[in-house]
């Protein structure tokens, strides 16, 4: 009977010292070999624009920059008149902004146009609060801080302290984007 309780007294002990030196020995033999648990995706479905880019240093003098207001600002630029891709995009702003809930305070919704383009934008009332400016020298100025791999004709996010964050290809599921805007929000203690 001595024996039995032995050598069950032996494989609790080799089992206590498995659960105290098993992580220990993990964690050395993924330090020497560089292997990691880490997932190969990313969870966010815009483009990061890193590091940020701030639109006061490189465009002292834009209009936007007199509309942050201390809130994040979804931008879309149109160099057109306002056809079905313009009015789908208005429609995008205005669905994503609605889709934040309660925190849809925190968010701007910007129009972006070049003065070329004919004065067609006529926003009614499910579009009221949304800012329309008109910049050349910023629209041309956003093509060119675009992701090169990525579509024009997609939505900018701003932060409150005026730094382009993210870039939105003009194809994304709009809950997508919400899903993004949303943990931002959540991550911010600024706007």
């Amino acid at each position: 009977m001595t024996r039995k309780k032995d050598s069950t007294g032996r494989l609790q002990l080799a089992l206590l010292a498995l659960v105290f030196f098993g992580p220990l020995l993990l964690a050395a033999g993924m330090y020497f070999t560089g292997a990691s648990f880490q997932p190969d995706g990313r969870t966010n479905h815009g483009d990061l624009l890193q590091p940020v880019i701030p639109i006061a240093e490189e465009m002292p003098d834009s209009s936007l920059l007199n509309n942050i207001g201390g809130r994040w600002l979804l931008l879309y630029s149109n160099s057109g008149a306002c056809d079905d891709a313009c009015n789908h995009a208005l429609y995008i702003l205005r669905q994503s902004r609605l889709a934040l809930g309660n925190e849809m305070d925190r968010l701007g919704r910007v129009l972006l146009r070049v003065e070329s383009a004919p004065d067609t934008v006529i926003p009614d009332e499910n579009y009221a609060g949304t800012i329309i400016l008109t910049d050349d020298a910023l629209s041309e100025w956003l093509q060119d801080k675009k992701p090169a791999a990525a579509a024009p004709g997609g939505y900018f996010l701003i932060d409150p302290l005026g730094n382009l964050v993210m870039y939105f290809s003009p194809k994304i599921d709009p809950s997508a984007m919400v899903e993004d805007i949303e943990h931002l929000l959540e991550l911010s203690r600024i706007g």
